[in-house]
């Protein structure tokens, strides 16, 4: 087997360290803005539903209960403007980075076999890098593009869509999801749309494939993946799910039967409680637009050029500059945030600034950026 080096990219947050242990040292301690991840407490009626299913000794269904299965057609309809929605159509799976780097392996794409081309997996020039990782895992060839439709459809097998745009924040408008959705059907390419911060729109309201004005009513050769890691705090969890062809997750919930992939039984729960609250997401939606709106109004007053970022949990900012030297120079004031570069080399002159740290930590950045 080759090495994993030869296979994968370096880990990009690897590189990053040098920078956080630089940010640690500061006299304030570290203001960590490059992560992603929930800081917030789990919504406490998630927490009882988790604790009253603790009780649960037996395996689980890998396609869920059918409460669970309610519950995700009952939100996608409330909440996606889905229509017809069944159990056949959906699919609940451990997080959505797993189903991200291992979708395109259980797929069956790959190299083809000796002599032959392998499958291509598209994704866009600026992107989450676990779309690149799934591609390689599987031995396919990983290709990225500026505009869908005008990818190469030859050996094209799967095409990944992703608004809001983790890491811009860039939000694909209804007319660009449409053209996305027809040109994959007309090539007969299966496409993802990697939906999990469509909850979190500031500046525009994101709209998902599966609404009926993009899919035409039908779900056939397209995939929505959705997660409660950023709505409901639930990244501890791992609690996510796809909805759309059912043939194509139908194939998926048997290669997962004997991949042993199982949400465990008391997460199950805790994900009907939070599908069926939206209280907590517009309480957690307000904790996010308070610390956006302070470091954007920092970052712009220290020079800063705010670029997309209507929606999600990042602002993608630049000065004009290489983004290692703004990374280096922010970790001087204890702010760490991720390299652009870090999502394709179109990034290499911003930086993604995450509004995930605490009140207390986004307001020391802030007086920090504006000494």
């Amino acid at each position: 087997m080759p090495p994993v080096s030869d296979r994968l990219p370096t880990f990009p947050w690897d590189r990053l360290e040098p920078y956080k242990t630089a940010a640690a040292a500061h006299a304030g301690g570290i203001v960590d803005l490059s992560v992603g991840t929930p800081v917030d407490p789990v919504p406490g009626l998630v927490r009882r539903a988790l604790a009253d299913a603790g009780d649960s000794p037996g395996y689980p269904a890998v396609w869920g209960t059918g409460e669970l299965r309610d519950a995700i057609t009952g939100w996608c309809e409330r909440r996606l403007g889905a229509r017809g929605l069944g159990h056949a159509n959906v699919l609940p799976v451990v997080g959505s980075k797993e189903l991200v780097a291992w979708l395109p392996t259980q797929l069956g794409l790959g190299s083809g076999g000796p002599g032959e081309p392998r499958d291509k997996v598209a994704y866009p020039r600026l992107a989450y890098p676990t779309y690149e990782v799934g591609a390689r895992l599987a031995g396919a060839e990983p290709v990225a593009y500026d505009v869908p439709e005008e990818t190469d459809p030859a050996g094209l097998r799967l095409l990944w869509l992703n608004s809001p745009s983790n890491p811009t924040g860039r939000v694909l408008g209804a007319d660009e999801l449409k053209r996305a959705v027809e040109w994959a059907r007309a090539h007969g390419v299966l496409l993802v749309s990697d939906e999990c911060y469509l909850e979190l729109g500031w500046e525009t309201d994101p709209v998902s494939v599966l609404h009926p004005d993009i899919c035409g009513g039908s779900y056939e050769g397209i995939v929505a993946v959705h997660s409660l890691s950023k709505r409901s705090n639930l990244a501890g969890y791992r609690s996510a799910f796809l909805v759309g062809d059912s043939a194509v997750l139908g194939e998926l919930l048997q290669i997962r039967k004997h991949g042993g992939m199982i949400v465990p039984a008391p997460v199950q729960a805790a994900t009907i409680a939070a599908l069926g609250d939206s209280e907590h997401v517009e309480e957690q939606r307000a904790r996010y637009a308070a610390r956006r709106s302070a470091l954007r109004t920092a970052l712009e007053a220290r020079g800063f050029r705010i670029e997309h970022s209507e929606a999600s949990l990042y602002l993608w900012a630049t000065r004009d500059e290489p983004c290692w030297g703004t990374v280096a120079d922010l970790s001087k004031q204890g702010i760490l945030v991720a390299p652009g570069e870090f999502y394709g080399p179109a990034g290499e002159r911003f930086v993604r600034v995450a509004f995930t740290a605490t009140d207390e930590r986004v307001a020391e950045a802030v007086r920090r950026l504006e000494g």
